[in-house]
């Protein structure tokens, strides 16, 4: 296959979408008994520095990414469902994400798998800040709008779910700010959810949100997005009235939910900024709240070295949390 096509803005969205296109129409698993359609799309959108992010300047470089919209039910009902979009961490939805949308889907939501990377190139865990999180808050935007206009979807009831890298969009996007500046003006996120989200950036205003719910789950032993700031934004969130939990998981590392990891996996060479302290500065800065400097990729605050692993009873317990809060938030019987 020619590498050159595989690297323009188009082509992996739409490679994607073709390997992906077999699941189309298929069953889910015995376990699930649930009928899924699956639908592909691509979404137009643009990669943004920090900066650019920060500042509402909305002229990055043009890019085309990629998502399944799996929708449960017979497969010609007509009736609107809610929606959760997924959005993944560093290099894409991956069969975790697969795992989410079938349970989702077995309580009558459909899941859009959001694939932030494609059409953009390969990342990995040592050149994330390519693709940083608030690009990935901007595209969940850019699936907000695209699944409010979809037949099927009930634009009042679509939530945003992020998972580390990805979970900024899951919280960040409940920003008022940010909402104002890049959300679609017919609608909004009605609830949002991030799995080991980075919180270790204080941002202008950062605690008026939407109003909406926000469910943060964490792990306490999790050595690569580290914890305690998460602990200190919410609980500034809560003292703004803001409609906010954490759920904190004693044993759990970075990536719980993830069953491939059975064994937990070290990474020596992955980059961490658990022990940085960044808050936006002057006209969309990120400043290194310790010295005051600007924050780069040469911070010796970054540190290499973390672990990851699958934590059933953790993952077990963030899925019926999650359920049940959806259950709730969506009003399903």
């Amino acid at each position: 296959m020619n590498v050159t096509l595989l690297r323009s803005p188009f082509a992996g969205a739409i490679v994607w979408a073709i390997l992906l296109s077999a699941y189309a129409l298929r069953p889910q698993s015995a376990q699930a008994e649930t009928f899924v359609k699956t639908q592909i799309h691509t979404i137009p959108t643009v990669t943004l520095t920090p900066k650019q992010f920060l500042t509402g300047d909305q002229n990055g470089k043009p890019a085309v990414v990629a998502g399944a919209l799996r929708i449960p039910g017979p497969p010609a009902a007509t009736d609107k469902l809610p929606a959760v979009i997924l959005v993944p961490g560093v290099g894409g939805p991956d069969a975790s994400h697969d795992r989410w949308a079938e349970e989702l889907n077995s309580i009558g939501i459909a899941a859009f798998i959001l694939d932030p990377y494609a059409g953009r190139g390969a990342f990995t865990i040592n050149d994330r800040a390519q693709l940083g999180q608030r690009t990935m808050i901007l595209d969940s935007y850019r699936a907000l709008a695209l699944l409010a206009e979809n037949p099927r979807i009930d634009p009042a009831r679509i939530a945003v779910m992020g998972f580390s890298l990805g979970g900024a969009a899951g919280l960040y996007s409940s920003n008022e700010r940010f909402r104002k500046m890049y959300g679609p003006n017919s609608t909004q996120f009605a609830a949002h959810i991030a799995l080991y989200p980075g919180c270790d950036l204080i941002y202008h205003d950062d605690t008026k949100t939407t109003g909406k719910p926000i469910r943060l789950f964490h792990g306490a032993a999790d050595d690569w997005v580290s914890i305690v700031p998460c602990r200190s934004y919410v609980e500034r969130l809560k003292k703004a009235g803001a409609d906010v939990t954490l759920t904190e998981f004693a044993d759990a590392f970075h990536a719980y939910d993830v069953s491939y990891f059975a064994t937990p996996v070290t990474l020596p060479n992955a980059p961490t900024i658990r022990n940085c302290s960044l808050a936006e500065g002057e006209n969309g800065e990120i400043i290194d709240s310790k010295t005051g400097k600007l924050f780069d990729a040469q911070n010796p605050c970054i540190e290499k070295g973390v672990h990851i692993g699958y934590n059933d009873a953790a993952y077990q317990a963030t899925l019926k949390a999650v359920k049940d809060f959806l259950r709730v938030t969506f009003n399903i019987k």
